[in-house]
This record gives structure tokens, C-alpha cells and sequence, in this order.
């Protein structure tokens, strides 16, 4: 999947700190709920060794929770070394870091979204509102569904990204959601926090 983990580790963290600037241009921001630090993110450095399922792309996410059904592309470095955001036409669509894991393999898998878009609600609209416990599910190419467990959620201001926490590696199948959160900056138009999802690989079938 090329790069190892610690070697795009600092440029993507970068890049959802910096660039992720998603809800820009939005005519009337919504303001998020401040929800942070809940379920306790440091506990996933002590998720057991789990179940591992081999590399294949994923094609679709659902969460049931909070009602998403969304398809999966591909994204990439763009020429900045920065990671690359669904384009807004998409908005509906997650986004895979292609660089990084697969998404029940080992390692961490790192999803990206939008929160909104000059329509409204975007594919993460909903994110902030998962708690611990509820599940992931995520079909691959291979015609496997890797069935994930939410271990904490997160929010935090960009420019503390916990670069570590989302994009180190890690022993067992971990999968991370990416999306903005807080208040809106009006001057720099994009949300001021992101709201960050730590799941871990239950099972596949």
C-alpha cells in the first residue's frame, strides 16, 4: 500500500490540521456541539491484538447509528504533500487514505468526509454523535464486510491534530474517521476543530 506509516505519518497529519478545510463557502455554518474527548482516546493504545482480514479496497461505508450508507473513493497526496479531501461535488461520498491501510487489515485506516456542503448535511454530518461501542461496518472489493467497534470519539482544535493517535501504527485493525467540528471561522471559512472516530476490527465476514 506504499509508504510505511511512519514515513507520510507528518505530511497527512498535516494536511487534515491545515487543509481539511471542510464547510468552506458555506452560506450559513452550523455550529456543532462541543464533544470532546469522549470514551477517552488514549485507550487505544491498549486494544488487545484482534482480528486481521487481507488487504482489499473498501467500496462502501455504513454506519447505522447515524444513518449513513455511503460510497468510498480513493484519495491520494496531492502535489503539496498534503492529502487529498472528497471534492464537494461528492460530499456524499467518504474518502480512503489509499497510502495508508485498508480498512481491516492491520494498521490504522484512516476515512475522511465532510461535515457539510453549500447544501447542507455532507456524508459526516452525523459523526460527532457516535459513542463508544457502536458499530462500523465496511465493504471491500474482495466481497468481505469488516465490522468495526467505536472505541472513542474526539473532538479537537486542528492545530493540535493528534497526528500519533490517527496515523500511528498500531497492532491490531484500527479505523479512524476524519471530519471538521466546532465552531465556524468565518475569516478563514472553515470549522475551527475535527471530530475524530477510533474504531478497532471485531470481525469480518
Amino acid at each position: 500500500m506504499g509508504e510505511s506509516n511512519g514515513g507520510y505519518l507528518i505530511a497527512v497529519g498535516l494536511a487534515v490540521f491545515g487543509a481539511m478545510a471542510v464547510g468552506q463557502g458555506v452560506k450559513e455554518p452550523r455550529e456543532q456541539p462541543d464533544y470532546r474527548d469522549q470514551g477517552g482516546p488514549r485507550a487505544i493504545w491498549n486494544i488487545p491484538d484482534g482480528p486481521e482480514l487481507p488487504a482489499s479496497p473498501p467500496e462502501r461505508l455504513e454506519i447505522p447509528e447515524i444513518g449513513v450508507d455511503a460510497p468510498v473513493m480513493r484519495l491520494d497526496k496531492k502535489d503539496d504533500g498534503t492529502v487529498e479531501v472528497p471534492p464537494f461535488e461528492h460530499s456524499g461520498h467518504a474518502g480512503w487514505y489509499q497510502r495508508g491501510p485498508a480498512p481491516g487489515s492491520r494498521g490504522s485506516a484512516v476515512v475522511l468526509g465532510h461535515y457539510d456542503d453549500l447544501d447542507g448535511a455532507a456524508v459526516f454530518y452525523e459523526l460527532h454523535r457516535l459513542r463508544p461501542g457502536a458499530r462500523i461496518r465496511v465493504l471491500r472489493r474482495d466481497g468481505t464486510k469488516a465490522l468495526f467497534r467505536v472505541d472513542a470519539v474526539e473532538q479537537i482544535r486542528k492545530w493540535d491534530f493528534p497526528r500519533d493517535r490517527v496515523y500511528g501504527d498500531v497492532r491490531y485493525a484500527g479505523l479512524r474517521l476524519v471530519t471538521c467540528g466546532g465552531s465556524y471561522d468565518k475569516h478563514e471559512r472553515s470549522y475551527r476543530d475535527n471530530v475524530i472516530v477510533y474504531a478497532h476490527l471485531a470481525g469480518g465476514r
